[in-house]
């Protein structure tokens, strides 16, 4: 790893980290200060809920209305799509574009004649990747506890809320690692930001549909968003062995053929 462009990656990627963690800490803030109102009137909510079918927050980890009146069933309820989906489209877009922008700049050429190879490009960018990644989710996962401790009327699971929380990082890193192994398949340099965007979005859609309705719930499978567990309530609630294989597997598997393409790959200056 290439410790100057390591520091420099770091530095131009930093204001989008900054601007992606407010909003998600926002968005996850706002949502946890409605819980003591939801309280306050549940019966009224619980009687407009009780008209929602059961398939429209199954896929949220809601097994039952009365979930939500628990603090933590409300965060994962509420907040998870924060997490789920907005912290994946950070990691996608990052990496999708991390690479890809030497030759959008017209820089490969002053990168690639320098004493470094391409194991230490790759390396040192992803390298950001990963602690930007593992940062985000550090500070959301910070507002979310905070946030929780301040509302709460009862104790809750807090083992759960943080098994809870390394799942997203898992899923996040994934996605992480998707973007790499788009961006090394781009043969000319080109945005592929719409793209990725437009994969995690399906991806969720796809995890959706299969929670709403038995007859496709087999098409969960093929969403990396059906491996994080989500039924933070359930008292046997742990990392599933089988999905944490799957999201460490296939980010390795990913990364490593990432690399193998990149260091083959014909850069265009």
């Amino acid at each position: 790893m290439n410790r100057n462009l390591f520091m420099m990656e770091l530095k131009r990627n930093a204001p989008a980290l900054i601007i992606w963690s407010l909003i998600i800490c926002l968005l996850i803030t706002a949502t946890m200060m409605i819980y003591p109102t939801f309280l306050a009137n549940q019966s009224k909510i619980m009687g407009m809920l009780s008209i929602v079918p059961k398939g429209a927050l199954q896929f949220k980890g809601i097994t039952n209305f009365d979930d939500l009146l628990s603090v933590l069933g409300f965060y994962a309820g509420n907040n998870l799509i924060f997490m789920m989906v907005l912290g994946s489209i950070f990691a996608i877009v990052l990496s999708s574009g991390i690479l890809l922008r030497e030759e959008y700049n017209r820089t490969a050429e002053y990168l690639l004649t320098r004493p470094v190879t391409r194991s230490e490009v790759f390396f040192s960018k992803g390298a950001v990747i990963f602690l930007w990644i593992l940062i985000l989710n550090i500070i959301t996962t910070l507002a979310g506890f905070i946030s929780i401790e301040i509302v709460r009327t009862a104790p809750y699971n807090v083992k759960a809320f943080f098994m809870l929380s390394f799942s997203t990082f898992l899923l996040n890193l994934l996605f992480g690692t998707v973007g790499l192994f788009i961006s090394v398949l781009v043969k000319r340099a080109r945005p592929v930001t719409s793209f990725s965007i437009g994969l995690v979005l399906v991806c969720y859609f796809i995890y959706t549909i299969s929670k709403i309705s038995q007859e496709v719930f087999f098409l969960g499978y093929l969403s990396p968003f059906r491996y994080v567990g989500v039924d933070v309530l359930s008292s046997s609630y742990r990392l599933d062995p089988w999905n944490l294989a799957y999201f460490l597997g296939l980010t390795l598997l990913l990364g490593i053929s990432s690399l193998r393409i990149y260091r083959r790959k014909d850069i265009y200056l």
